[in-house]
């Protein structure tokens, strides 16, 4: 079994040292009473949650899987029981709104706790964190009355939600979608028109599943009259057993799962087949606005799933640093560390030292980063001054591919090294590091694989507003590096940085100019480009931490900020230098990877 506790001091560290968060998000309006202390015990209690409830079944809900068996899905032992306690909790609608029984919490909150249960039980996750998602795009989008009749369902966790996107002919391009609605001339529960849903949809995350009593679908499809294209996709709810007016669930609907996929990992998360055949469901938003609607889960989402990669990262670490210390192979380079044992700990060795330190800056550069665009999300919605709400909008949508695509990369980088870590025993089951690699495989797929969150950011992150995104990002590290140029303490951390975010200015310059010419020439710069920006932005968290950590007196000073200072020294000097080679292959261009001819391949 993997090792694993809740890293607390460190999320502490950045959502109140590095991020104020007292100042920047308990004062905003509305979460007058989310203030330290009770974030601190939601933390305490989430850590144990997920310790206790989830992290025991995450091996054996891997072994067992989902099952399919005459159209009903059944998850495995234990997943039942502990989505009851999560629900029962109040942990489905930790930052819902208190008029639909959500406790109405920072959603900065809700995205540690979702790091802590995606370090635990990844497959498990995925359930509410689909609810989640469904929950944001009817509050959003839907009419009052189907926000009072299907959110407090979702919110207590008896219904829960998917997002029904994919089919068999068409994933990122969901123009090809083939799914039909149709009116029938009725009315829903809530008073809107009915509509007749017909098509298929694939790879849809907890589609089918005996966690709860009724389950959500948001599908997209088109009607009679629409525009070819992404411009004619409305957005449906679909429920799998039709609502009564009173909000009971009443007969079956005609939405059923066809079948289960048999997957690498996360195989306890039940990933279906499901067919609609004339199911009812209901318009959310207007017609034709249906990508509007699912931008509101899919964004969400993007974030979501990059702090499954940072969650997977942790228990890695953690898993290898343990191992690491208990290992005994060979000796000190410089002599024995251990005398009075057989051989030294492989924690004295070099490289293993080289991977464990690179796991660490990553996960904590990346933690520090989803800190930061975490209160933004809550400033966005909450501040009451409508420029700093847009601008924290801004610097939301500029770094949710960056996040989602840098967050799952990292995050299967770092199992991997988990497992170098454990040599051959990292191979084998016992150790639970092989399922750790397994699980964070899927993060870089699905929700946008992050090719397409590379294309998201150079075709449409970078000129949106004719860069303002951009601006929101360059300015704040500009004005660090001009405030902190001077401090002999600080240059060791600032130099660094100074040198790579010049490099992301001039690639920046490049992509932008290359990419009017010729679109090949972005799209072919688009993954290192997002690297190297994602590298840029943790040495900026990194010197912003290594800034904290300085402003306490040395003899106040514990180990963990000593950890802290060595550590952002080990990611100026042997990761951050990763931007040159990144630099070089931008400037490269489109030529070395368009010149093959495509019968060639």
């Amino acid at each position: 079994m993997v090792t694993y506790a809740a890293p607390l001091e460190d999320i502490r560290f950045g959502l109140y040292d590095l991020w104020d968060y007292e100042a920047r998000v308990a004062a905003l309006p509305g979460y007058e009473d989310a203030s330290r202390d009770v974030v601190d015990a939601v933390l305490e209690e989430a850590a144990k949650l997920c310790v206790n409830e989830l992290l025991p079944l995450n091996r054996s809900g891997d072994e067992e899987g989902c099952r399919f068996e005459n159209g009903i899905v059944r998850t495995p032992s234990g997943f039942k029981e502990a989505y009851r306690t999560f629900a029962d909790g109040g942990w489905c609608g930790l930052s819902c709104d208190p008029a639909y029984g959500g406790q109405g919490l920072p959603k900065t909150l809700q995205f540690i706790v979702e790091e802590l249960i995606c370090s635990t039980n990844l497959s498990f996750g995925t359930y509410p964190g689909l609810s989640h998602g469904a929950y944001n795009a009817l509050a959003l989008h839907g009419t009052d009355a189907q926000k009072a009749l299907y959110l407090p369902k979702l919110v207590d966790g008896s219904w829960s939600g998917t997002m029904c996107l994919t089919e068999p002919q068409c994933g990122t391009d969901l123009g090809l979608i083939r799914t039909r609605a149709v009116p029938n001339g009725a009315a829903g529960p809530d008073g809107s028109p009915a509509y007749r849903i017909t098509g298929t949809k694939i790879f849809i995350s907890a589609g089918e599943h005996d966690l709860t009593e009724n389950i959500l679908h948001l599908v997209l499809a088109k009607l009679p009259d629409a525009p070819p294209g992404t411009k004619g996709i409305s957005l449906f709810l679909v429920p799998k057993f039709l609502v009564r007016p009173d909000g009971t669930p009443g007969p079956r609907n005609g939405v059923a799962c066809g079948a289960i996929e048999h997957k690498m990992g996360i195989k306890a998360s039940s990933t279906c087949v499901m067919n609609f055949e004339d199911a009812e469901g209901y318009l959310v938003g207007r017609p034709h606005g249906g990508m509007r609607a699912m931008f509101t889960m899919m964004n969400t989402a993007r974030l979501a799933v990059g702090l499954q990669g940072l969650g997977l990262a942790e228990t890695a670490y953690q898993s290898a640093v343990a191992y690491a210390r208990e290992r005994l192979q060979g000796r000190a380079l410089r002599g024995p560390r251990a005398p009075d044992k057989p051989a030294d700990p492989i924690l004295v060795h070099p490289d293993v030292r080289r991977m464990l330190l690179t796991m660490r800056a990553t996960i904590e550069g990346t933690r520090a980063l989803a800190l930061w665009i975490g209160t933004e999300v809550d400033i966005a919605e909450r501040h009451p001054d409508p420029a700093r709400r847009q601008a924290a909008d801004d610097l939301v949508a500029l770094m949710t591919p960056i996040i989602k695509a840098y967050g799952t990369d990292m995050g299967f980088e770092a199992t991997n090294l988990g497992v170098q870590v454990f040599g051959g025993h990292g191979y084998i089951r016992e150790h639970g590091m092989e399922q750790l690699v397994r699980d964070a495989r899927i993060a870089q797929l699905y929700e946008g694989t992050n090719g397409i969150q590379a294309l998201d950011l150079v075709g449409r992150k970078l000129p949106r507003h004719m860069g303002r995104l951009l601006r929101r990002f360059f300015h704040p590290v500009l004005a660090f590096i001009e405030d902190h140029q001077g401090e002999a303490e600080l240059a060791e951390f600032v130099l660094p940085l100074a040198k790579a975010f010049g490099r992301l200015q001039q690639a920046t310059a490049w992509v932008a100019q290359q990419g009017l010419r010729d679109p090949e020439e972005a799209g072919a710069a688009a993954s290192d480009y997002l690297r190297l920006f994602a590298l840029v932005a943790l040495a900026y968290m990194w010197a912003l931490s290594a800034k904290t950590v300085l402003k306490v007196p040395q003899e106040e000073r514990s180990a963990f900020h000593h950890a802290k200072l060595a550590t952002a020294r080990f990611y100026m000097a042997r990761v951050l230098p990763q931007t040159s080679s990144l630099f070089a292959a931008i400037h490269a261009g489109a030529k070395p990877i368009m010149a093959l001819e495509e019968n060639w391949f």
